[in-house]
């Protein structure tokens, strides 16, 4: 298993790809990892609750259905926080700048 790993990380395939991945040091690349990655996880940390709260709420009345998938969506992208992603945002974050 370790000489396998060894082998798709010594394969110029997969540096290749890895370089592709990699965000670009660019203004651009920073506010993407940030703006997609981190500022939501911090926003469902904080008012996740809240936000589940009015969520429900509206769905409880009598909506139009393009309004109720809004709320649904809303509910599901930023009613709990996830760790992963946070760490995952920040592993960019830091990956981008080496």
């Amino acid at each position: 298993m370790i000489e396998k790993l060894k082998r798709i990380s010594n394969n110029p395939a997969t540096k290749e790809a890895l370089k592709t991945l990699k965000p670009k040091k660019s203004i651009w690349g920073i506010l993407s990892v940030i703006l997609l990655f981190i500022i939501p996880e911090i926003i469902a940390f904080v008012w996740g609750a809240d936000i589940s709260e009015y969520c429900d709420k509206q769905l409880l009345l009598n909506l139009p259905l393009e309004e109720e998938y809004s709320y649904k969506g809303l509910k599901m992208l930023l009613g709990e926080g996830s760790y992963f992603n946070l760490l995952f945002g920040f592993g960019l974050l830091i990956w981008l700048f080496f």
